[in-house]
């Protein structure tokens, strides 16, 4: 009887983790660098849970790194740069949207950059952009006490972001990312995960920032 009891928990056990993964499946994408991305579904998508770190389109033409501030501020064509120029920031490259929004395609084969109505459906699913930050947060990189539980899988990283004039700011407060959805012929919708408060904010920037990119499954 003692025998029997402990293959029932055994078989217990391995039904809760199989139970428990359900709501969550990892897999991974590739991009044309060779970058290897984790994934996770989130309700009925797929999005990558790691920031783009990409140097070319998907038909293989380089990305313009620009580091000088008036070059980026002078930009009509897609680039992107490191936080702060440093290659070692930890959080993937920063893309202005015209590098988004290029046709050659600045996501791997299979996904997409999304749009404004995608991050809705996400931030829905978990509950609503006024408490869903959390949930989308990473657990490490973020200044203290700003870091989330990420439940999610989704490891919003904050990579901070460079505005049209060149400067970069509030990398380990803020995780923001792309949409591909335009607020008018200069501005875009994108996603503000803040560390300090539990808010997702929808905002729209100019289309020379740079901000962070994730990628949702086609």
């Amino acid at each position: 009887m003692k025998r029997l009891s402990f293959i029932s928990g055994i078989l217990f056990i391995g039904i809760f983790t199989i139970v428990f993964f359900a709501g969550q499946s990892f897999s991974q994408v590739t991009d044309y660098d060779g970058n290897v991305y984790q994934t996770v579904k989130i309700g009925k998508q797929v999005w990558m849970s790691e920031n783009l770190n990409v140097e070319h389109y998907r038909n293989g033409d380089a990305i313009p790194q620009v580091q000088d501030k008036e070059e980026w501020d002078n930009l009509t064509t897609g680039a992107w740069c490191y936080y702060d120029n440093d290659a070692g920031s930890g959080a993937g490259k920063l893309y202005n949207w015209y590098a988004v929004n290029d046709p050659r395609g600045l996501a791997p084969e299979g996904w997409h950059i999304p749009s404004d109505a995608e991050w809705t459906v996400l931030t829905d699913f978990l509950g609503g952009a006024a408490t869903c930050g959390p949930k989308l947060k990473s657990t490490t990189g973020w200044i203290e006490n700003y870091s989330g539980d990420n439940s999610s899988g989704f490891n919003a990283l904050p990579g901070g972001y460079r505005t049209h004039d060149g400067y970069f700011s509030n990398k380990g407060k803020n995780a923001i990312f792309w949409t591909t959805t335009e607020f008018n012929s200069e501005l875009v919708w994108f996603r503000n995960v803040i560390g300090s408060i539990p808010d997702v904010y929808r905002p729209n920037y100019a289309k020379d920032f740079g901000l962070s990119v994730r990628c949702v499954k086609d």
